[in-house]
């Protein structure tokens, strides 16, 4: 893939994505579909068409293979610190001029291509953070002004705002402006589970996808919600 900088070029969306994780280690890189979760997270957030997609990975050694799947679907990765993520995220819009920013993380390979555009005509309105209530665990982007997210890296000091990046912006009502909102009903399904943590969602979102042809499109999230609903009656599936 190549030429994935978006001519409207109104956002940028930094995809988070290492290879250590306690829980499933690798997984960012696991197969699904013939195409690895990392490269289904850069697909779907480059066909959401808002902006450039930045891999932001760590210094670590084994991370090299992140900037090299990166690099395979045709986007740009920095590396930057391990724990503090935020750091990374504002090293990774540092030549970034523009109004908006995107979070992403790339254990979530059925991200809905259509909420960065909902969520950034909230910003366009005058927010200073917005996620999407009520999306499958998975599904959802945050999105922030630019000037918001450096301004919570410049005063953010306690180890769990900076490992994950967005609580300070969250939980400062009197400094920022932001604006819940609500899941469109079609793809309204709190409970459903898209995320990838443990082997147990990687069987299923696996399961998901390939029966949904993810090798060959993007398959739209409202598609794979109804799949989830029949998902028990599949052979073979208890």
């Amino acid at each position: 893939m190549s030429g994935q900088r978006s001519t409207a070029a109104r956002a940028v969306v930094v995809l988070q994505a290492r290879v250590g994780s306690a829980r499933l280690p690798g997984k960012v890189l696991a197969e699904i579909a013939g195409q690895s979760i990392l490269g289904h997270c850069i697909r779907r957030l480059v066909a959401a068409n808002v902006g450039e997609v930045i891999v932001a990975t760590t210094t670590r050694p084994e991370d090299a293979a992140v900037v090299a799947e990166a690099t395979r679907y045709g986007v740009r990765a920095v590396r930057g610190p391990v724990e503090d993520v935020l750091g990374r995220f504002v090293q990774a819009i540092s030549d970034w001029e523009g109004a908006y920013v995107f979070r992403a993380t790339a254990d979530n390979p059925v991200v809905d291509v259509d909420a960065p555009g909902r969520v950034l005509k909230v910003l366009e309105g005058g927010a200073d953070y917005c996620v999407e209530e009520g999306l499958p665990v998975g599904a959802a982007v945050e999105g922030m002004r630019t000037t918001a997210l450096r301004d919570a890296a410049a005063v953010a000091r306690t180890p769990y705002d900076r490992e994950h990046v967005t609580p300070y912006l969250r939980h400062q009502p009197a400094r920022f402006r932001v604006c819940p909102l609500p899941a469109p009903p079609e793809c309204y399904r709190p409970h459903l589970r898209l995320t990838v943590d443990t082997r147990e969602d990687l069987s299923y979102v696996k399961s998901l996808l390939e029966h949904a042809g993810a090798g060959e499109r993007l398959v739209p999230l409202r598609e794979v919600i109804a799949l989830a609903d029949r998902y028990t009656a599949w052979p073979g599936v208890a």
